[in-house]
């Protein structure tokens, strides 16, 4: 039955509006309902009259609206701790890097920041592994080289680096560590094999590593990969394992080599100037020997030649002197004495330096003891008077010559 026919006015919707016990609802309970909705629902409170406070949900709207911006915007700072660098991409292109301390960027999706620490000490290592025990160890496939005199060496190298830009090791090379390797095994098996074992292995060690350091600076350079080595360091090189008694063998036969060398060197060292010095010793022994030599031999011609203008002047003088002088020169140094018996012509010889050294209880012989006692006393004339019969002995010869 409808609403608008007879006998239906109880079904018609406004035909209660003067039914006092069914009253039409208030419009503004009804506002006022929903905006303690809305309050309960965003965390407000409090009351009023609706009439008075405006469109309240509008304005709700808005107070979160601004309060999720807000929440955004302040989700854009970020702290750069010390030794990294911060690097700002916007959708994924770069802005630019930051430096440590407090910085703000526009908040996800927008822009993003990469933290790169620029002074971590990070390394590599080429034909070993230094790691947990199921990786450490040598790898044979990294670590074997051959060498320029077609020999094989078991190479093991660390290389020690460092980001110097952290733009360029973030956007120039897709992996900058697996780059980094690939170079080094590279650049380590060019210098390995221009050079022979022997310089590999003993006195060649810091040349090959500084030629390995250069080259791998410099190939990274070229890359722009913003790395920057700080050290290269040759932890072992040896030859191969199956080898290894041999080449021990070759090297203690080098070093016996070397041993023997440095000994006869020194005593090279210790002879030959011993021997040069007792060189220079006779040498100069010779020189001292010529000169005197020259010199006494002028001396004789000098004097030789002043006797002989003596001798042109007095030639019988000059005579009896250099005979006088000559027998004192070989009688002065006889151990005989000469005895001279006054009124006789016998001269006695007695080696009285023999019979002074017999013993005084000694036996003499007749012959010896008749010629000392039937000879008279010796007389011992001093230098004076041998000059004086000298001098008498001239005069008489003169007179005699006269």
């Amino acid at each position: 039955m409808s609403w608008n026919e007879p006998g239906g006015d109880k079904n018609d919707p406004w035909s209660g509006r003067n039914d006092k016990n069914n009253p039409p609802p208030d419009l503004d309970e009804v506002i006022r309902s929903l905006q303690d909705k809305f309050k309960n629902l965003f965390g407000g409170g409090g009351g009023g009259d609706s009439l008075q406070q405006g469109p309240a949900p509008l304005k709700t709207l808005g107070l979160v609206a601004a309060g999720a911006l807000a929440l955004w915007g302040v989700s854009g700072f970020y702290t750069v701790e010390e030794g990294t660098r911060g690097v700002v991409t916007r959708f994924g292109a770069y802005v630019s890097v930051t430096q440590p301390g407090l910085n703000w960027h526009l908040p996800a999706p927008i822009e993003q920041v990469s933290v790169v620490n620029v002074e971590q000490q990070r390394f590599i290592e080429i034909g070993y592994r230094s790691g947990g025990a199921q990786n450490s160890g040598s790898v044979p496939k990294e670590a074997m080289m051959l060498t320029r005199d077609e020999n094989i060496v078991d190479v093991r190298l660390a290389v020690q680096y460092q980001v110097k830009d952290a733009k360029e090791f973030l956007f120039n090379v897709y992996d900058p560590t697996s780059t980094l390797k690939q170079v080094t095994e590279s650049v380590e098996r060019g210098v390995i094999g221009h050079s022979d074992m022997d310089f590999v292995l003993t006195e060649g060690r810091s040349e090959i590593v500084l030629a390995i350091k250069s080259e791998i600076q410099a190939i990274m350079d070229s890359y722009k990969a913003g790395i920057l080595i700080t050290s290269v360091n040759l932890q072992d090189a040896q030859p191969p394992e199956q080898v290894q008694g041999a080449f021990e063998d070759a090297i203690k036969a080098r070093e016996d080599k070397q041993r023997l060398i440095n000994e006869a060197e020194a005593y090279s060292n210790d002879v030959v100037p011993k021997a040069r010095g007792a060189a220079s010793r006779i040498v100069q022994e010779a020189e001292g020997y010529k000169q005197k030599v020259i010199a006494k031999t002028d001396g004789d011609v000098s004097r030789f030649s002043q006797m002989l203008g003596q001798y042109q002047n007095a030639p019988a003088v000059t005579k009896q002197r250099l005979y006088l002088e000559t027998m004192e020169n070989v009688i002065g140094g006889a151990n005989n004495i000469l005895v001279d018996v006054k009124d006789g012509n016998n001269i006695l010889y007695l080696p009285l330096d023999k019979l002074g050294s017999r013993p005084l209880d000694a036996p003499q012989s007749q012959t010896v003891r008749d010629a000392v006692a039937s000879a008279p006393a010796p007389v011992k004339e001093s230098k004076s008077d041998i000059r004086a019969n000298s001098r008498e002995r001239d005069v008489r010869g003169r007179n005699d010559v006269k």
